[in-house]
């Protein structure tokens, strides 16, 4: 069981590049979980998948010399999830369908992976801690910059073209 929450029903062994991989499968899990439940189903999703996350990679890498193995990709689908929060609110606010706001999509999902692979400031920090908490909390902050990322996208969307 540990096994398929850390790999994101083993996307993480697909390969070249798992982590990218689980940035993307998370995008069709995201909006699965945005239509059933909504905005602040996501957010109880991120808590679920960091939750989850650290207990699944804590018993998968014990006694592991490689505290992050690349098939470890439930890190990914939380920050990816994080992204996605201004689209879920914003779709919501305003009554339209989340996928119509497809740029903000690519935006979350581009701006994620930059934050996710440089590792810039607090997100390489947070790597560098070890241990489970360290492999999920990278990708948190890496979520959090890139939803400020959409955000602030979106605002300069709306400021220039509408």
């Amino acid at each position: 069981m540990t096994h398929l929450i850390a790999t994101f029903f083993y996307v993480g062994h697909i390969r070249p590049a798992p982590g990218t991989w689980g940035s993307l499968a998370a995008l069709p899990a995201g909006w699965l979980v945005y239509t059933l439940f909504g905005p602040w189903g996501l957010i109880g999703g991120i808590v679920l998948s960091y939750a989850f996350g650290v207990w699944a990679t804590g018993i998968e890498t014990k006694g592991k010399d490689n505290h992050d193995p690349s098939e470890i990709v439930i890190d990914e689908v939380c920050g990816q999830w994080i992204a996605l929060l201004p689209l879920a609110f914003g779709a919501a606010r305003q009554d339209v369908d989340i996928l119509a706001l497809w740029p903000g999509w690519i935006a979350a999902f581009a701006l994620f992976r930059l934050f996710d692979i440089t590792k810039w400031g607090p997100v390489g920090w947070a790597d560098r801690l070890h241990g489970p908490t360290g492999v999920m909390l990278d990708d948190v902050i890496a979520g959090v910059f890139a939803a400020i990322g959409v955000a602030l996208l979106a605002v300069l969307y709306h400021i220039v073209l509408i």
